[in-house]
């Protein structure tokens, strides 16, 4: 049973919401990102076939591309609780020690990202300083390695805020869960999505 007699602090709250804003950004470049490579796939497959005139570099572009769409959107899905999650043992837990079990491995995860972010920023710079180029066209590939870092830097900011957030949880087990993904059956995930799905037509009709 929950109650309210703890309160998530304003702080966790402020950040939360300056790094839902910066989650969002990095979604709608990668949604941006793979709505462009879908018109340029086309005029790549009309321009062949109708006028015998292909892209230029059409492969190195959709490779480079790839970092966008693959990256970008990952704290966004963490947020939202998107990402596969072992749960068969986690659901039959209660109290202190399921949130003890999963801050351990929100820590690993906040380890293991950092370790990426690290060489991502290694990788980047690489490429930086040699001036790495596609084959084709020459197109510089220290922006696509860029995005690693920065995609990654985002997702260990969003793992550290659920980090406190189980914290604030095994300190008091029957506060209210806030800023933490939940384990949900198929029915509370559908409800839930219902209404997230009214809640963003609500604020389009507005």
């Amino acid at each position: 049973m929950t109650n309210t007699s703890h309160p998530a602090p304003a702080a966790m709250l402020s950040y939360d919401r300056w790094l839902s804003r910066a989650e969002n950004l990095l979604n709608n470049i990668a949604a941006l990102g793979i709505f462009i490579l879908m018109l340029t796939a086309t005029v790549q497959i009309l321009g062949r076939k109708l006028f015998n005139m292909p892209i230029p570099g059409y492969i190195d572009i959709a490779e480079q591309s790839i970092a966008l769409f693959a990256f970008m959107g990952a704290a966004y899905c963490q947020r939202l609780n998107g990402h596969v999650r072992m749960e068969l043992v986690l659901s039959q837990l209660r109290g202190r020690l399921l949130w003890f079990l999963e801050a351990f491995g929100t820590l690993v995860g906040m380890v293991l990202i950092g370790i990426m972010i690290k060489y991502g920023f290694d990788h980047f710079l690489r490429a930086w300083k040699f001036g790495d180029s596609t084959i084709d066209i020459g197109l510089a590939v220290w922006p696509s390695k860029l995005v690693v870092p920065v995609a990654f830097g985002v997702l260990w900011l969003r793992l550290l805020l659920q980090f406190i957030g189980y914290c604030r949880l095994i300190r008091h087990p029957t506060a209210h869960p806030v800023l933490v993904p939940l384990i949900e059956n198929t029915e509370e995930q559908a409800e839930r999505e219902a209404r997230e799905s009214e809640t963003v037509g609500d604020r389009s009709n507005g």
